[in-house]
């Protein structure tokens, strides 16, 4: 006769534990440790008498307290009250402990003492009790919790209600749609926080057709007018409902062409250069008989919107750079060496490895190809058609960083957002699959959008002072993809969104004709996430606006370059023969050697220079224009690591009073001050002598620019090269029985590998 077990209850029905099973030892009283939960947030479970990581060198200041597990984050409550000293950024929706679901790449179990781990999947078992919880997150930070104190079995539920709630099964689980439903009802009566028209947003969202008019009125667009064939998506689930194209091609025949393109995703006007020019993209033609009738009639069109009539060169991408699983392998060494790895900057062989991680390669790739549509477009006159096999991907970073380099609107916080909206979201970029927030498919994840940042980053480096933005801006951007409370990121498509918002409003109730960006608004309300002062962090001091002329004229020779006209060296000989970053029998994507020895020696023209090499040494002999075009620097030493990104959670990496912040703090302090000045001026009215009185119109202090005070000379003690971020409890290496977890580590596709640790120690 069998006996039959028990069936055990799964841990979606668990209680937040009582904690009986303590050691039976006397315990100080202690303070009620709550979490701070936000609207639609509920406790899954917690464990008592957690100890937090902070230093990797001993436990002295490691901190005690509460873990939870809520449907939103991972969340430690220390028992000791925090410094009152701010010394990074504060998030209004997450604590300095906070970590959201989204955010966790992978959740490992251990137990020191037998020498057994575990990486938890959703729904697992765990037959071992765990001594250490350590949380590998997206943003490259490390948390590592130990359980020396607190109960067993509350420990082993809390670390399987992480890693379910870390793994939904469905977009509509994850828990921006729970929140903003009730955020939504809660803000109605009262008008904050986006329940004014569009969310109260200055940044256009190109889902109707004025905000796309406006960007045809703005380019000075006059041979391309916006299509609405697509209303409802129905030629195009992944195009937006509205796009621009060619005055002389019909509606008709855009129906007819389009069930020839890959997802019938017709070409999509994204920019029109001053002397006619246009930048568009396409996907390719999946029916070869068709492809050279189509050609023919759409080159027609967009030739004829050029007022010189010029040719349309196609650039195709998919045979020039590295496809999404180069990027990805890329990412993950350099996160390795970075991260993982330990931190030796100043050995030969660590700067050896970043280079051949190739991720700074595919950096420069990136660049590089995009400054040879620039010559396309500004040097020849002549328009270009981006082509990739779905144009969801490459297509992105190029359209991108092309306009960048072309347009100053573009490098303004609200132009750069924009851009974003334009060429990622609404265009179809799959967000979803390539931040891989259902964990679901690991082939599809691909940090493009990072990619792409981190090339902004290296010209934001080149011309500071030609961006209204700063690297911490782009680096909280990044971060915002792991926050799953914004539409931004969390959909592959406008249609997906459309379609899953709409769901949404029905089942909370909310009014039909309420615009989504008010019901689910976008990031791009950063009041959201930051104060007014935090805020002031993503000011550039050094940005040379529209109406600075007199500050660009006296701050011109800073920018000017008197050995970088090598740059035609570096664009040369590109072969025609690229796939996917590679050339047939060899690396086509140029590494340092092969760079270096193409340099000539001296830089005077060549008899058989080429009309491009011509165009970027003419450019490159000039002082740069902060307003003007951008050409960066291509070169392996032009072309750094973004430290901000990759090693602020590094402490080795973290430099006291030092790195950019410095200058950053100094500058603040000035333009701050010039601003006191100027705001006093304008205080006099009437004739000289006459006493001052306060003009109405004048800012408020709170409402200042910079971040940093002139009142305040001297720099704060926080100050770090991490800054406004902090390594401290953030990034720990420790050990498993002596081993470095580096070598533990080491070698892995992902940070651990699921298949040789799944049923290690069962």
């Amino acid at each position: 006769m069998f006996s039959v077990k028990p069936m055990k209850p799964t841990f979606k029905c668990y209680l937040p534990p009582v904690q009986t099973d303590v050691k039976n030892t006397i315990e100080p009283p202690i303070k009620k440790l709550e979490p701070k939960l936000i609207q639609g947030e509920i406790v899954v479970n917690e464990v008592n008498f957690v100890r937090k990581c902070i230093s990797a060198e001993s436990s002295q200041d490691d901190l005690w307290g509460k873990l939870i597990c809520t449907n939103f984050k991972v969340s430690f409550i220390p028992q000791d009250a925090p410094s009152k000293q701010k010394s990074q950024l504060s998030h209004l929706l997450l604590g300095e402990h906070d970590i959201p679901l989204t955010c966790l790449e992978q959740v490992v179990t251990a137990n020191d003492t037998k020498g057994k781990k575990k990486v938890l999947g959703s729904n697992q078992k765990l037959k071992f009790n765990p001594t250490e919880l350590i949380l590998y997150c997206k943003d490259l930070r490390i948390i590592r919790f130990c359980f020396d104190e607190a109960g067993p079995e509350s420990a082993k539920k809390v670390c399987l209600a992480i890693a379910h709630y870390s793994h939904p099964a469905d977009l509509q689980l994850l828990f921006g749609f729970e929140y903003q439903g009730r955020r939504y009802h809660a803000s109605k009566e009262e008008h904050v926080n986006g329940s004014a028209p569009r969310g109260g947003l200055r940044t256009p969202i190109f889902d109707r057709p004025s905000d796309w008019d406006r960007e045809i009125k703005r380019t000075g667009a006059s041979e391309w007018r916006v299509c609405s064939i697509n209303e409802r998506y129905v030629i195009s689930l992944s195009l937006p409902e509205y796009i621009v194209v060619p005055v002389s091609l019909a509606d008709q025949d855009l129906k007819q062409y389009s069930i020839f393109f890959a997802d019938q995703r017709i070409p999509l006007w994204c920019w029109n250069h001053p002397n006619g020019s246009a930048l568009v993209r396409m996907a390719s033609i999946s029916d070869p008989l068709q492809q050279r009738k189509i050609d023919q009639k759409v080159f027609t069109a967009i030739t004829k919107s050029h007022p010189q009539r010029s040719e349309v060169i196609r650039y195709d991408l998919d045979k020039s750079l590295p496809n999404i699983q180069d990027i990805q392998s890329a990412f993950v060494k350099v996160r390795q060496i970075c991260v993982i790895d330990p931190f030796e900057e100043s050995e030969e062989r660590w700067l050896s490895s970043i280079e051949n991680s190739r991720w700074l390669e595919y950096v420069r790739a990136f660049l590089k190809h995009s400054a040879d549509i620039v010559y396309y477009l500004d040097g020849k006159n002549a328009s270009v058609i981006l082509q990739e096999e779905e144009d969801r991907d490459l297509n992105c970073v190029v359209s991108s960083l092309v306009q960048l380099m072309l347009d100053p609107h573009y490098r303004s916080l609200i132009g750069f957002q924009s851009l974003v909206q334009k060429e990622w979201v609404m265009a179809g970029h799959r967000f979803l699959d390539r931040c891989n927030h259902l964990k679901k498919n690991e082939k599809e994840e691909s940090p493009l959008f990072l990619m792409f940042l981190d090339c902004v980053w290296q010209m934001m480096n080149q011309y500071p002072a030609a961006f209204e933005f700063t690297e911490a801006y782009l680096t909280v951007l990044s971060d915002s993809m792991w926050i799953p409370l914004f539409s931004t990121f969390l959909f592959n498509s406008p249609q997906q969104r459309a379609q899953h918002l709409m769901d949404f409003a029905k089942n909370k109730a909310i009014p039909q004709g309420e615009e989504q960006a008010v019901y689910f608004p976008p990031v791009w309300d950063w009041s959201q996430q930051f104060s007014t002062k935090d805020q002031t962090l993503f000011n550039n001091p050094m940005y040379v606006g529209k109406g600075a002329a007199c500050v660009q004229n006296g701050e011109v020779k800073t920018f000017r370059r008197t050995k970088q006209k090598t740059y035609s060296s570096t664009l040369r000989g590109t072969p025609a023969s690229l796939r996917n970053g590679l050339k047939i029998g060899e690396d086509s994507l140029t590494r340092r050697g092969s760079l270096v020895s193409e340099l000539k020696s001296d830089f005077s023209p060549v008899k058989d220079e080429s009309p491009s090499e011509r165009f970027f040494r003419d450019w490159f002999s000039r002082a740069a224009d902060q307003q003007g075009l951008l050409i960066p620097l291509l070169l392996p030493s032009h072309v750094a690591l973004w430290k901000l990104y990759f090693l602020r959670w590094v402490p080795e990496a973290c430099i006291p009073k030092g790195g950019p912040i410095t200058a950053y703090h100094k500058l603040s302090q000035l333009v701050d001050e010039i601003e006191i000045l100027q705001s006093q001026l304008r205080q006099y009215k009437g004739p000289s002598g006459s006493t001052p009185f306060p003009n109405p119109s004048r800012p408020l202090s709170d409402q200042r620019r910079m971040y940093f005070k002139a009142a305040s000379p001297t720099p704060p003690d926080f100050l770090t090269s991490s800054f406004p971020f902090t390594p401290m409890g953030n990034l720990c290496r420790r050990s498993f029985q002596g081993t470095p977890i580096s070598k533990f580590l080491n070698g892995a596709k992902i940070w651990l590998s699921t298949e040789t640790l799944a049923n290690d120690s069962l």
